[in-house]
């Protein structure tokens, strides 16, 4: 690795730089066009169907263990190998960005979110369940990375960690939007439905990336310069064009060709590639996604008895908090700043991770007491573990939630950036896989006090990794960012 700048201090931003003709620049708020709204609305609709998917599959569990009878291990698969799935597709996602370009990856997201989608609404059996979840899971990976990439190359500078964060917000729409449904037909059963009604929303995103622009970086790349400034004048209308293409092309040509998978591996790319892999790695193993895909258990277990009682505290407490924290990242993340979100956020999910901990350890100590005078109404510890999940669901919204997703869209070169964001990614859902995986087992082994306090252990861990080895990166364009790689060589 390389080493830290002198006295080990943490990284900080380089100082800003005038302008140069060569140099890209911030677009006026007055050059917010059609076409970049297009781009938005690609983001939202695969960070949407990304979020939905996570998040549906909490309700659909019982009605799906209903029918096929499943046993706690095929639980948890049918649960997870959608982000085992996702890691593939993240693997695949890079190759195809690099070799048929962002937009047309985003395509290929689409139909995967489409036939996924009718896969699970119409399985027969579990194992063609499982072919549905993987499928869907693909499709999430190669949305994760074509569309936050795609984000980052098409948005000026000053709104590019808006851009990026929007994914996220859309993410946790999906999420909150998936919990709804789960209500809406939880008490049929018809978890059918809500796994098949995904279709609608790829379908649609596969309708507007028909008509959304190419990243002009990736045409630049393609040697098709008279495309890349079509379209970088149809999504900025108000930059200099000409200026912003000299600056690609000069770094593209230091950059040289496009690079292998194994180069995405070398020194010169060795600190952007363990910044991203932390980042993506803690994302993960803080708890997340299994708090998400295991949230009705999660209270059912702090004492929410009734269905209507967990589902309300699951749609509201999780996914309606999420929403409105990733606001949060949005207004702030180009104000503030990378470092300070992230920072923040970690020291509130290991605090409520911790204070979690604690009231499931008394509910734990009471549980044959708590059996024994059964109550629909949840216990004092019970209330405590909802503050504390809603503290954590906010800590994590306007921090690692969005922030992940901007920094690693935003740190590497031209040259790898499309097969280290795959990486990243992959990495991302690997972790996913193996939290979402082994949760309940978890639980099962140590008791969900431990599992909690484990999680915090990991954000404290992972606060010392960001104060350490995260720069700043707001404000910097995509060439200037690459200045701090090598300024941290020196």
């Amino acid at each position: 690795m390389s080493a830290l700048p002198s006295g080990g201090s943490a990284p900080r931003t380089l100082p800003s730089r005038p302008a140069s003709a060569h140099q890209v620049t911030p677009s006026s708020p007055a050059s917010f066009s059609f076409w970049l709204v297009v781009v938005l609305v690609v983001v939202l609709f695969s960070g949407g169907l990304f979020g939905y998917d996570q998040g549906v599959i909490s309700g659909a569990l019982s009605g799906i263990k209903s029918t096929f009878s499943l046993s706690p291990m095929l639980v948890e698969v049918v649960t997870s190998w959608v982000t085992l799935g996702a890691l593939l597709g993240a693997l695949a996602g890079g190759e195809l960005a690099d070799r048929i370009g962002r937009k047309r990856t985003v395509l290929v997201a689409g139909a995967l979110f489409t036939l996924g989608a009718a896969v699970q609404a119409f399985a027969p059996e579990t194992a063609i369940l499982v072919v549905g979840r993987l499928i869907i899971g693909a499709g999430v990976g190669v949305g994760a990375v074509a569309a936050p990439l795609y984000a980052a190359e098409l948005s000026p500078a000053a709104w590019r960690g808006r851009f990026v964060s929007a994914y996220q917000l859309a993410v946790t729409i999906g999420i909150f939007l998936a919990y709804l449904v789960d209500g809406w037909l939880s008490a049929n059963d018809d978890w059918r439905i809500m796994l098949g009604a995904a279709a609608v929303p790829g379908l649609l995103l596969f309708v507007v990336a028909l008509i959304a622009p190419e990243s002009p970086r990736w045409l630049m790349k393609m040697r098709r310069r008279s495309d890349a400034a079509r379209e970088l004048q149809k999504v900025t209308p108000s930059a200099d064009v000409e200026g912003e293409l000299s600056s690609i092309d000069s770094a593209l040509s230091r950059e040289a060709s496009g690079a292998s998978w194994s180069e995405v591996l070398r020194p010169e790319w060795r600190r952007p590639l363990m910044v991203g892999l932390g980042l993506a790695i803690f994302q993960q193993v803080t708890g997340i996604n299994a708090i998400i895909y295991y949230a009705d258990q999660i209270f059912g277990a702090a004492g929410f008895a009734t269905e209507a009682s967990r589902t309300t505290v699951t749609t509201w407490a999780i996914g309606g908090v999420n929403v409105l924290a990733t606001l949060i990242a949005i207004a702030f993340i180009d104000r503030l700043g990378r470092r300070k979100l992230l920072l923040a956020g970690l020291i509130g999910m290991a605090a409520s991770l911790i204070v979690v901990g604690g009231a499931f350890q008394f509910i734990e100590a009471v549980a044959p007491a708590a059996q024994a005078s059964a109550s629909s109404a949840p216990s004092v510890a019970g209330i405590v573990t909802l503050l504390g999940l809603v503290a954590f669901i906010v800590s994590f919204a306007f921090s690692l939630g969005p922030v992940v997703w901007t920094v690693i869209n935003e740190i590497f070169p031209g040259r790898v950036r499309g097969r280290a964001v795959a990486v990243c990614t992959a990495v991302n859902w690997g972790s996913a896989f193996l939290v979402s995986q082994f949760f309940l087992s978890l639980v099962g082994a140590i008791g969900s006090s431990a599992t909690f306090w484990l999680f915090a252990a990991f954000s404290v861990v992972g606060w010392v990794w960001v104060y350490v080895y995260v720069p700043e990166t707001k404000g910097q364009s995509l060439e200037q960012i690459q200045q701090i790689w090598k300024t941290l060589r020196k």
